[in-house]
């Protein structure tokens, strides 16, 4: 079980050994309730509730992906390999979100894992990763705004369905440009209609099921034995539907970039991660079942290049009614802004926090901030990549956003991966350096000595695995690109960070990541990495962090705003307030 221990405020000593008082380790001084410090400078602002923070997770979980992606994984893998990739994949992400959930929690900076992959795994790997992810933040939000022009084409077969993904994208961006409590409530109210959408489905996806539908047949198992199903187009099929389930899945792993905005993180995000695995039990599994039961894997148009048809949208129309499929479409419609939401400011805090970082990995531009906490340049430069979407009106949409949808999914998987490094690390520095493990904040126990390699080796093989339908029986060049190109790009950038740093040490070492060989002991100046005398070859060539030396108690976070201290007395007060505590413990299991 996952368990949370609170961090007590006696005096603590670094790993340079000088004692630290409890109110210099902290990130956030006791007036300001602003992440970062308080220099004079504009920052992002703690304004996500528990309650927006809670219906974010929710929107993470639930998005184009599972709506609109479910129908291009049953087409091409058929209704087995739809349930086994997406309860495999489901698993991966709970064990990867307990993972950063300890950190997360520990640490609530900007930036979230790719901090976290720069601060205990490599600086190097760290920077490529956070390019990366803000690349696929940004290509998401375009997949998502050509996924609306999919959805448009249930009402009409007008040719310019580019114009709607313009007003869209004016609006998400007009929404992120006021405060983060904008984004949150947006979403918050979004989510919460997803939650009721996916509820109405199950229900009516049981009765089309049993024989309430326009043919007044009970279908029961028998789409599972229609033509090549269960499995279709063999292992080809099988592991396609593996790039797609991530796709689907994406998003949840950015919940710890809210961390750095979230009211009492202690709490709230430990809160949070441990739910996430019933919503997807939930919501993913129960409706993958049912569209695997309801909607035959051969549905004309379900997916080819030019169009894409959500499996929600024909289980309603199976009940005989076009207003309830009209209905469905709508509100995955919504859901698609939801998603364009969630990708524009996940991205743009991603960029950000490469602005701040120390060093710097991205121009000082993108540290800019509004007076309200926005950082508007990133969220400019991350809203740009969506041109991408205007490119449907010459490849197709459908074909269009399958190739988006590759890039995501990837971008996904190497984002889990990163996570598994950086909790491997953490881990370790925390049990080398002996600090206590109650003093975690939040610790998934039962993951401990084996989920790290969990979700490193089953990553690493789901990468590898899902391209072989690119390559077998004939080679596709466009689809290989989109499910591999991502991999020689972060090794490039990874050695192009590394040789800038070893370069640029030679003139000024005591700014090195990299210390000289000939260092004995640690410095103020190189705090996430050092060397011994004994130094190890595979320390000596690469800039991996050593885990005796790196600092556990930078941005440690603790609850001593006023603000934190009045949410959780005023939980308690809800928990045990007599008749209506029921209604308390189930408003807080759902928002």
């Amino acid at each position: 079980m996952a368990t949370t221990a609170e961090t007590p405020s006696t005096p603590k000593k670094n790993h340079y050994g000088a004692t630290q008082d409890a109110d210099s380790v902290r990130s956030i001084p006791r007036d300001v309730e602003h992440t970062g410090r308080d220099d004079g400078k504009h920052r992002l602002h703690r304004g996500l509730s528990a309650r927006q923070v809670q219906m974010i997770a929710v929107a993470g979980t639930i998005g184009t992906g599972l709506f609109l992606g479910t129908g291009r994984s049953l087409a091409q893998g058929g209704p087995a390999s739809l349930l086994i990739c997406y309860a495999f994949i489901g698993f991966i992400v709970y064990v990867t979100l307990l993972l950063l959930g300890e950190m997360a929690t520990q640490y609530p900076v900007a930036g979230s894992f790719n901090a976290y992959a720069t601060r205990f795994f490599s600086p190097s790997y760290g920077f490529a990763l956070s390019w990366n992810y803000w690349f696929n933040d940004a290509v998401s939000v375009a997949g998502d705004l050509t996924a609306a022009q999919l959805l448009l084409e249930f009402w009409t077969d007008w040719p310019q369905t580019w114009v709607v993904s313009l007003i869209f994208w004016v609006f998400l961006v007009s929404i992120n440009s006021f405060h983060v409590k904008a984004y949150g409530e947006l979403e918050y109210w979004l989510a919460s209609l997803k939650v009721i959408t996916i509820i109405i489905f199950i229900i009516i996806g049981i009765l089309v099921n049993v024989g309430v539908n326009t043919s007044h047949h009970y279908i029961g198992g028998e789409l599972w034995r229609r033509g090549d199903a269960p499995f279709v187009n063999g292992f080809s099929g099988f592991a396609r539907v593996f790039v797609t389930a991530s796709f689907a899945y994406g998003g949840t792993e950015s919940l710890g970039i809210t961390a750095g905005e979230t009211k009492n993180p202690s709490k709230n995000m430990p809160r949070v991660v441990k739910f996430v695995f019933w919503r997807i039990l939930i919501f993913y599994i129960l409706s993958i079942l049912l569209i695997g039961l309801n909607v035959p894997y051969d549905y004309p148009n379900l997916s080819n290049k030019s169009t894409t048809t959500s499996p929600f949208t024909i289980v309603f129309q199976e009940i005989g009614s076009h207003a309830a499929a009209s209905f469905m479409n709508t509100v995955i419609l919504t859901s698609v802004l939801s998603a364009g939401n969630h990708a524009l400011f996940a991205g743009t805090r991603v960029l950000y926090g490469l602005a701040t970082a120390s060093p710097p990995q991205a121009p000082r531009i993108f540290s800019w901030t509004t007076a309200r906490g926005v950082p508007l340049p990133s969220l400019l430069m991350t809203s740009s990549i969506s041109a991408l979407c205007f490119g449907s009106s010459f490849i197709g949409s459908g074909q269009l956003w399958g190739w988006l949808q590759n890039l995501v999914g990837v971008s996904n998987q190497i984002a889990w991966l990163s996570i598994g490094f950086a909790s491997w690390r953490f881990r370790r520095a925390w049990i080398k350096q002996g600090r206590p493990l109650e003093q975690l904040k939040f610790r998934a126990s039962w993951t401990w000595g084996w989920g790290h390699y969990f979700v490193i080796i089953s990553t690493i093989c789901l990468i590898l695995i899902q391209g072989w339908s690119s390559i077998f029986p004939e080679f596709d060049t466009v689809d290989f690109l989109s499910l591999y190109i991502e991999i020689p790009l972060m090794v490039v950038m990874t050695i192009a960070w590394l040789i800038f740093w070893r370069l640029k040490s030679r003139g000024t070492r005591t700014n090195s990541l990299i210390p000289p060989s000939d260092s004995a002991t640690p410095t103020l100046m190189t705090p996430l990495l050092a060397r011994k005398s004994d130094d190890r070859v595979w320390l000596r060539w690469t800039d991996i962090v050593d885990a005796e030396t790196v600092d556990l108690y930078k941005d440690e976070y603790e609850e001593h705003l006023e603000v934190d201290k009045e949410d959780n007395e005023a939980r308690k007060r809800r928990l045990a307030s007599g008749n209506l505590r029921f209604f308390w413990r189930l408003y807080y299991w759902i928002a």
